[in-house]
C-alpha cells in the first residue's frame, strides 16, 4: 500500500479492481465511477466469480482466483498482478465474507494506493487526511456504531462472568467424575418403592 500518508492521487491510467463483494456492488461501482473519473484508463479485475461483471470492456483483464489454487498458483497471480504496475487498488468492503485474504494481501502486498468502496458502491481514499472516515467505517464494521455498541459492550463485560461460570461448571463435573472413580462414590440412586 501506498501514499498512504499523502493525499496524492496516482494517474489512473492501470487500475485494479478486487472484486471482493457481491456482482451487484462491483457493477454499481465501476459504472459511478465511469461517470466520475471519464478518463479513468483500463480497469482489471481479480474476481472469484464466473464471468467478466457487465460495464467492463473486452480489453480489461480478469483474473480468477480459482485458477491459481496452491502456493504456487498465488506466487504467479501475485507476480503478474505486480508486473501490471498499477497504480490503484480497488477493494470492495462490503461486510461480505467474500476473497478476505485476497484484498487484504494485495493492499498489503501492491505498491498502490487503495480506493475502498462500501456495500452502496460509495468509495474513499484510503490515506491519511480520511482518518475519520476510516475510523467511522471500521466502527461501524466491528459493530461499535448505533445500536451495535450496547450488543458488543454488553458482550464484552459478560464474557469474563461467562467464561468463569464454565470454566467452574466444567471443574465440578470432572471433580465428580474423578471422586467415582477414585473412591467408588456414587451419587445415591432414588428409592422406587419395591
Amino acid at each position: 500500500m501506498r501514499y498512504f500518508f499523502r493525499r496524492r492521487v496516482p494517474h489512473l491510467d492501470r487500475i485494479l479492481l478486487v472484486e471482493s463483494g457481491s456482482r451487484r456492488v462491483t457493477e454499481a461501482f465501476v459504472e459511478r465511477f465511469r461517470r466520475m473519473e471519464p478518463r479513468a484508463g483500463r480497469l482489471d479485475v481479480v474476481t472469484c466469480f464466473p464471468g467478466r461483471p457487465r460495464p467492463l470492456s473486452s480489453q480489461s483483464r480478469l483474473w480468477n482466483v480459482a485458477e491459481h489454487r496452491g502456493r504456487a498458483g498465488r506466487r504467479r497471480l501475485l507476480s503478474e498482478l505486480r508486473a501490471g504496475r498499477y497504480g490503484v487498488l480497488v477493494i470492495l468492503c462490503t461486510g461480505e465474507p467474500l476473497m478476505t485474504r485476497w484484498k487484504w494481501a494485495l493492499a498489503a502486498l501492491l505498491p498502490a494506493k487503495v480506493l475502498i468502496v462500501n456495500e452502496n458502491a460509495d468509495f474513499f481514499w484510503c490515506d491519511w487526511s480520511n482518518w475519520r472516515t476510516i475510523r467511522a467505517f471500521v466502527a461501524y464494521r466491528a459493530g461499535l456504531s448505533g445500536a451495535g455498541v450496547v450488543r458488543t459492550a454488553a458482550g464484552l463485560v459478560s464474557f469474563p462472568f461467562v467464561l468463569a461460570y464454565l470454566a467452574g461448571f466444567t471443574c465440578w463435573v470432572h471433580a465428580r467424575a474423578l471422586a467415582r472413580d477414585l473412591f467408588g462414590f456414587r451419587p445415591p440412586t432414588p428409592d422406587r418403592g419395591c
